[in-house]
């Protein structure tokens, strides 16, 4: 078996489509998101990055008591909070981790992190049990150069188009689920609720 990957978790995004709300800092069960992303990848991997806006005191006063390395990164672009995780990743691997997902915990992580070791795989990628594909990925360190070169907003789908992902299922649509808005957000916990 080969070493598990570090965690990094893109959290500098500006929550531009919460018109005013950080989507991070919404509480399910009492807890701001990025905290219960945070904790989540802190119990599934040893080193755990975390991508914070520069300057920015809210979402990284709830992280002080956690063990992961915290990352300001100047620009928005998930991009540049690609580029600053690959940076300081100490491990042969890296799983990339969207912070606006609630339904991606321990145990989906660990799902990840398994399925990796027991590979051969350049990249990992989560899919939904359809096999729609989504979140998190995965990314040998042979890799590391490809993500250090990307630019824009679109993440490292430009990676995974030339080194087409091995699937990992998660249950349901975990690996889809992302809260962008507050409609979002609304029927989310609805349909927790029911």
């Amino acid at each position: 078996m080969r070493p598990p990957p570090a965690i990094l978790i893109l959290a500098a995004g500006a929550s531009r489509r919460m018109r005013g709300d950080d989507k991070l800092l919404q509480e399910i069960d009492g807890t701001p998101l990025i905290l219960r992303a945070v904790r989540a990848a802190c119990a599934a991997a040893a080193e755990v990055i975390v991508t914070l806006p520069a300057n920015d005191r809210s979402r990284r006063a709830w992280l002080g008591d956690t063990p992961a390395l915290l990352v300001d990164v100047a620009d928005r672009a998930m991009s540049a909070s690609i580029r600053s995780g690959v940076a300081v990743c100490g491990a042969d691997a890296l799983m990339i981790h969207l912070a606006d997902m609630p339904e991606i915990g321990t145990e989906e992580m660990a799902r990840m992190v398994e399925a990796w070791q027991r590979s051969d795989a350049a990249t990992m990628q989560a899919t939904a049990e359809d096999g729609s594909q989504g979140q998190p990925v995965i990314f040998h360190r042979s890799l590391f150069p490809r993500l250090s070169a990307l630019t824009g907003d679109t993440g490292a789908r430009s990676v995974l188009e030339r080194h087409p992902p091995q699937h990992v299922a998660l249950p349901g649509r975990r690996a889809l689920t992302d809260l962008d808005t507050p409609e979002d957000w609304a029927r989310w916990r609805v349909a927790r609720q029911t």
